[in-house]
């Protein structure tokens, strides 16, 4: 699909001669200095080695030129791109509407060499950064005119695409590579060949780079040197200037200290008789910071000159204290837990090290933790935003002494979006936003972005979230807008119950780091948390941006988990993730309060420039700190070389009761204090504050306003609307725990009101949990925003079967401007009221996290300054251990035209819309906000639905909340495709229809089968639940509302649903292709659903097959960056093969040999992160290591193997050519490839795909003709052959086995059936012998009915998942011949 308005030239536009023979060696740009952010030096130490076997002189394309590359000096390559990317495209659009334009871009590879590259090297490199179908688009000169444009990173910090770059370049041998970084060229041109108007050019540049982490350059890069020497330590003269000294040095450097720091930090030196240095005191900011110590939480508060009897902290403990239930760690660690029980558990028989994995009942404990990355997501959006995701994992993994990371919720909040082309009417475009924080509508683009490749890269899916916008001028004339946003991480996970306590620092354990490199990133971040928005300085909100490198944080955690799944020979004694304040902090939470000497030159650095104050708080990511036995530290060092991963010993405990950091560098202690002046009881501060009333007006809606405009604009408002723009982009069945994700019915809505996570393949035990967040109210009463936050939660929660309520724990998450006048009193009010209701409820908060620094700095009209805070918002997620997965009701209808609509009356008979969306979408507040006045009658109707799963006659079941009563009757309909008739009489009521259909009061509706109905509202009435009939299902799309027998409303619910995704839609056009946007939207009207088919028994695999002794071998293969192999290792296991754990360094490093293995399987992940296209590092690592690529050649010669590759195993043997020819046969450049989605982004779908009847795949025998359901998650999963003969063969023969099909059952180019335009609907190729098989598709994910997407009643009553017959096929072919 292409833009006709913008066009890419059919040849290259060269206008100079360029041979590839000739190569660029650059003598112009060399960057200018960031502010206080220097570059980074050309003496690094690169971020990681890969040590690998002999390089191979295997083919190599031969018209590569054999010029040696001379050393010291930076490289370049030019990558033409002939079809522009979307994402250009459609920043060109925005910018020059339907001006006729010829965009050109290409992408330059600046490279920086340590010594020459020889020719062979030269080639290989060549190999990885070019297009294996198109070579000659790679060259050693620009393909562009001039003038062209020049974005690229900002150079201050190698960035996590080039560590991974040259992690590939160093494993395939090419060890003279210390940085690889990538930028963009483009060029802008009329057809008449004239440029457009600078100031279009000027808008054009600046949407296309990321001001915070990328720069333009003037020229190409010359060099990455930088004349950078590492700053040493100094003193600040307290001694002779007293509380000046450190004020001055307070406000220069943001360190964020208050006067009380001020005053205690002063006398507690001049006590020590001398003066700090600048590491001591910017260790205290960072380790004493509101945001690390939560000094308001613990503060004494003085609230309406009452002095109030106990902190914040201990009131929100109290319902534990009262309810403590099954509570393990609750308060006291990363994470909170809860106990589960024994649950078999898939893991390697030797931990560590290569080896088939077994099920091994495990006695388990269900996690959970949440946070907020709120300021870096407001400043840099993207890296903001991922790196507050990889916190959140390594607060999951550092929980007692390792824990197993699972699945993901996640939340955004942000201010009026103001999307292009498509005006919201309640958006005041008056409203002035500040120039040091990104857009509303690119934070939550790039936010949402960053978060969702951080989880996809990882592993882990993110099945439950939430999305609001909110700007709104208050009648006292306060501005409340989410400017500075909201971006909520939270994660729910499992661990060994044996592994719940950390180990105390006994003198003599070592203290290690193990992680990523450390840079200049994230410095001060912890204090600048702590600030408005707008307080710090601009530069000094850039030096807080930190890096994310989600592929080093997956190989980190596979030594953590390695550790812990050694049960009770887990070396670890004890573990914290590095997060705010970067060493300072992690490190003396290990140490404390025994106290060690640090040598901070043992630090892995990736920039030898750093200082040690540099070194010991920047926070950069990926870091844990260990306290490990001396003994255990050989066997710690070969589980990290497994993984790639370096362990750095800092020093050992000593007793002392001191932190000592010791710099070899300068020979001196730059840190030398008592562990408890930095981290014991400090005095604490005091906090007064009066609560300030605020008067809400009564709802005006104009008499003149239909219901069907209310509608149309409560629809339209996002955190009513359809969520279809992140659940669609975001990896939701990774791992093959997933029960239940964010979409529900034929036509997979995002309408979910709960996840369900299964704790393992081989049990139905698992986990629920549920978000509630009521901030619309708050300015209005925020005891009963707190109230109702807690009640969405429960009504969210409860069509999931949880082993009881009284086990229900929540994470509590506040943001508030808590500084602010009149905010701590109503944050005091809010916090009061959620212990009172909750343990009214019997429920507990266990843990959670604060962000007091919720307002921002904003321009006016006038040229004047505003205080921009956001609303009050408590975030409360639940969650719950469940003993049977499957037993839970989703929203969608499904008897159409045969069943009832109850709502379960909780307000008993209120109807109050003050805070309501419907105010919202009128730009008002109201007045009297919903409350949950009766906390037992919700506690009532939560057992009783509880109850009513699994009857029969209860079909759905969905919670009423933003958008009322009207939007989740509707909303059924939405998922279940039919219609509905609404009913009700305003004249039996005490409010009017208005208030009757979009009051936001708590409720429950369930859909009650015809024949049931009775039974079901008898069972209402004995519990003493008010109930009333408020509608019944339609077969067909009609939607009516009646008030007596007046009728309101008569629609249709697909034009209905076609406005509540509309908003959705359009912010989907902000970072997709818009074409096929285009196409999804035009299509969503006429779906019905998936037409599913099996034309065979699907069967359980016998005991007796999986309990025998002898089991053939199969090797589940994966690579740095895999993140599929537990799911794959599953499926082969329940079909009765012996699965092995195996890595590409196993083999490598001949710890392993393929002789034994029938089968293999290349595993779904993002294998060094796809840096240099999908899978290209890993193919290269293959092919050009002669032991790796004999191994392969040696098991794939053999006639008794098969092979399977799914996701990146797909792309890695397409690259291979192992299919569907093999490569002596196929020319490279003929070779079919798996590229880019033409929707230019990650797709997450449960699409329908058919299999061929007569393919000779032999893992898909007996399966011909069926048209199954089927995961999908990938980004460069378009099936690509540039030879259409090729295709034409592959056709005839009959190897792509697997085609995207719509819900006609045809073969389909449409999208989404098609998710990523794969030519004729190919998912997946088949040798022509049928032994290996290469698919984008996930069976392995869909191997058991639970782990469907959508399953229908037919799926729903087999034996087993039709998938399982796959996996099954490949060992009736093993154990049978063929």
């Amino acid at each position: 699909m292409t833009n006709p308005a913008f066009t890419t030239p059919a040849t290259l536009p060269n206008t100079k001669p360029s041979t590839s023979s000739t190569l660029s060696i650059n003598t112009g740009f060399v960057p200018e200095l960031h502010p206080r952010v220097p570059l980074s030096h050309p003496r690094c130490r690169p971020p990681r080695s890969c040590p690998t076997a002999p390089i191979a002189s295997n083919p190599l394309p031969t018209s590569v030129s054999a010029t040696v590359i001379p050393s010291s000096t930076v490289l370049h390559f030019y990558r033409y791109h002939e079809q522009v990317p979307p994402a250009t495209l459609r920043i060109a659009t925005q910018i020059f509407q339907d001006q006729p334009l010829i965009i050109n871009q290409e992408t330059v590879f600046n490279i920086r060499l340590t010594k020459s590259l020889d020719p062979h090297q030269l080639q290989i490199l060549r190999w990885l950064l070019s297009e294996t179908f198109a070579p000659q688009l790679l060259k050693s000169s620009s393909s562009l005119n001039e003038p062209a444009i020049h974005v690229g990173p900002r150079l201050n910090f190698q960035t996590a695409w080039s560590s991974n770059a040259v992690s590939i370049c160093h494993a395939c041998g090419i060890q003279a590579i210390d940085r690889l970084e990538r930028s963009r060229r483009y060029t802008l041109q009329y057809p008449d060949g004239s440029f457009p108007a600078q100031h279009l050019v000027e808008q054009f540049q600046a949407a296309v780079f990321d001001r915070m982490t990328e720069t333009v350059y003037p020229k190409v890069l010359a060099s990455f040197d930088t004349p950078i020497q590492p700053q040493k330590a100094f003193t600040i003269d307290i001694l002779g200037h007293g509380e000046n000294a450190l004020r001055d040095f307070n406000n220069t450097d943001g360190l964020a200290f208050d006067e009380d720091d001020i005053a205690y930090y002063s006398k507690l030196f001049r006590q020590l008789h001398r003066n700090p240095t600048n590491v001591e005191l910017y260790d205290l900011a960072q380790s004493n910071s509101e945001h690390s110590r939560h000094w308001f939480f613990k503060g004494q508060l003085i609230v309406d000159g009452q002095q109030i009897d106990d902190h914040l902290l201990n009131i929100v403990r109290e319902p534990l204290r009262v309810n403590p239930s099954n509570s393990v760690i609750a308060f006291a660690d990363n994470s909170s837990t809860m106990r589960s029980g024994p649950v078999p558990l898939l893991m390697p028989r030797t931990p560590g090290l290569s080896s088939p994995l077994i099920a091994k009942e495990i006695d388990t404990d269900i996690l959970f933790t949440a946070e907020t990355h709120n300021f870096p997501s407001g400043v840099a959006p993207f890296p903001g935003a991922e790196t507050g995701t990889g916190g959140r994992i390594r607060d999951t993994a550092a929980t007692g002494v390792g824990s197993l990371v699972g699945v993901a919720t996640a939340g955004y909040s942000v201010g009026n979006l103001h999307i292009p082309d498509f005006p919201l009417p309640w958006e005041d475009p008056t409203f002035e936003y500040p120039n040091n924080l990104a857009s509303p509508l690119d934070i939550l683009i790039q936010a949402s972005n960053g978060a969702s490749d951080y989880g996809n890269k990882f592993g882990e899916p993110v099945i439950n979230g939430f999305a609001r916008t909110y700007g709104i001028k208050l009648q006292n004339g306060q501005r409340r807008e989410y400017v500075k946003p909201i971006m909520f991480s939270g994660g729910m996970g499992q661990m060994h119950h044996q592994h719940a306590r950390k180990g105390q620092p006994e003198t003599g354990l070592l203290v290690v780091k193990v992680g990523g490199p450390a840079y200049r990133i994230g410095m001060g971040g912890g204090a600048a948390s702590s600030m408005m928005q707008g307080d710090n300085k601009a530069d000094l909100d850039f030096n807080a941006v930190q890096r994310g490198d989600a592929e080093m944080a997956q190989r980190v955690y596979r030594v953590l988990r390695a550790c812990v799944e050694m049960g009770g020979d887990n070396p670890i004694v004890s573990i914290h993730d590095q997060g705010a304040g970067g060493n300072c902090n992690v490190v003396k939470e290990l140490i404390y309060p025994s106290g060690a000497k640090i040598h901070i030159r043992n630090v892995l650095v990736g920039d030898n420039t750093l200082s040690a104050l540099e070194i010991w708080v920047a926070e950069y990511q990926e870091q844990f700190g260990l306290l490990l036995r001396p003994t255990h530290e050989p066997m710690f060092r070969k589980m990290c070389a497994r993984e790639n991963v370096e362990p750095a010993v800092l020093g050992s405990i000593d007793g002392s009761g001191r932190i000592v950091l010791w710099d070899d560098q300068e020979k001196q202690a730059v840190v030398d204090m008592d562990l408890e002046a930095v981290l014991g009881d400090l005095p604490q501060k005091s906090f007064t504050d009066y609560r300030v009333a605020f008067h809400g007006v009564p709802l005006y809606i104009p008499t003149d306003t239909s219901v069907a405009e209310m509608l149309r604009r409560v629809l339209s408002l996002m955190s009513v609307g359809s969520k279809r723009f992140l659940t669609t982009k975001v990896d939701r069945s990774v791992t093959g725990l997933i029960a239940q994700q964010q979409c529900v019915g034929p036509l997979q809505l995002p309408l979910s009101d709960y996840a369900v996570s299964t704790q393992s393949y081989f049990a139905l035990r698992g986990s629920a949990t549920a978000i509630g967040e009521r901030p619309t109210i708050t300015a209005l009463s925020p005891q009963a925003m707190a109230r109702m936050s807690v009640g969405e939660m429960m009504t969210n929660l409860c069509g999931a079967k949880v082993t009881s309520r009284d086990h229900i724990k929540c994470e509590g998450n506040w943001m508030w401007a808590a500084k602010l006048p009149g905010d701590c009193a109503s944050l005091y009010d809010a916090a009061a009221s959620t212990r009172d209701v909750m343990i009214e409820l019997g429920i507990a908060i266990d843990g959670g996290k604060d962000s007091l620094s919720m307002a921002a700095r904003c321009p006016t009209k006038d040229g004047s300054m505003e205080t921009v805070r956001a609303p009050g918002t408590l975030v409360i997620s639940g969650y719950c251990t469940m003993e049977n997965v499957q037993e839970k009701l989703t929203p969608d209808l499904k008897a159409p035209g045969e069943s009832s609509l109850l709502l379960i009356d909780i307000a008993k008979g209120k109807r109050r819309t003050g805070g309501s969306a419907l105010a919202q979408v009128f730009s008002q507040v109201g007045e009297r906000p919903p409350d949950l006045d009766e906390p037992s009658l919700l506690a009532k109707a939560f057992d009783t639905v509880q109850q009513l799963i699994g009857h029969n006659g209860v079909l759905s079941c969905h919670d009423v909340s933003d958008g009322g009563l009207i939007t989740t009757l509707l909303e059924m309909g939405f998922a279940g495709n039919c219609g509905i008739d609404v009913s009700m009489n305003s004249k039996d009521m005490e409010y009017d229809i208005v208030q009757a259909l979009f009051a936001e009061e708590l409720g429950i509706v369930i859909e009650v089968s015809s024949q049931s109905e009775q039974d079901v509202c008898e069972v209402l009435r004995r519990d003493g639940l008010p109930y009333q009939r408020v509608g019944q299902t339609r077969r067909d799309h009609e939607v009516r509302i009646l008030n007596g027998s007046n009728e309101l409303l008569v629609d249709d619910i697909r034009d209905l649903r076609d406005i509540w995704e509309s908003t959705s839609f359009a912010l989907d056009r902000q970072q997709a292709n818009t074409q096929c946007v285009d196409v999804e939207q035009k299509n969503l009207r006429s779906k019905q659903g998936p037409q599913y088919r099996v034309t065979f028994k699907a069967r359980e695999t016998p005991r007796m097959v999986i309990e025998q002794l002898a089991k053939p071998k199969v090797a589940i293969i994966r690579e740095e960056g895999s993140n599929g192999d537990r799911e794959m290792s599953a499926a082969f296991h329940m079909s009765g093969f012996e699965t092995w754990d195996v890595s590409v360094r196993d083999i490598a490093s001949k710890s392993i040999s393929l002789s034994d293995f029938k089968g293999i399987a290349f595993v779904g992940g993002f294998s060094y992160a796809d840096v240099l296209d999908s899978a290209k590092g890993w193919a290269g690592v293959i092919r050009f290591s002669d032991l790796v690529r004999s191994e392969f050649d040696r098991f794939y010669a053999r006639t008794d193997t098969f092979s399977l590759g799914v996701c990146n195993g797909c792309q890695l043997m397409a690259l291979l050519g192992r299919i569907p020819f093999s490569s002596d046969v196929l020319d490279e450049k003929s070779q079919p490839r798996f590229i880019h989605n033409e929707s230019g982004r990650y797709e997450s779908r449960f699409s329908t795909v058919k299999i061929s009847e007569d393919s000779p795949a032999i893992m898909l025998r007996g399966m011909g003709s069926s048209q199954l359901g089927v995961w999908v998650a990938h980004g460069e999963g378009r099936a690509y052959f540039a030879d259409e003969e090729i295709l034409k063969k592959v056709e005839q023969m009959n190897l792509a086995p697997l085609r995207y099909v719509g819900e006609d059952g045809e073969v389909t180019m449409m999208y989404p059936d098609n998710p990523n335009g794969s030519m004729n609907g190919i998912a997946g190729i088949c040798s022509k012998d049928g032994r290996h098989l290469a698919m984008m598709p996930h069976p392995e994910r869909t191997v058991l009915k639970w782990q469907w997407g959508y399953l229908p009643r037919e799926i729903e009553a087999l034996d087993a998942s039709p998938w399982l017959k796959m996996f099954q096929n490949a060992y009736e072919w093993v154990v049978n011949g063929d």
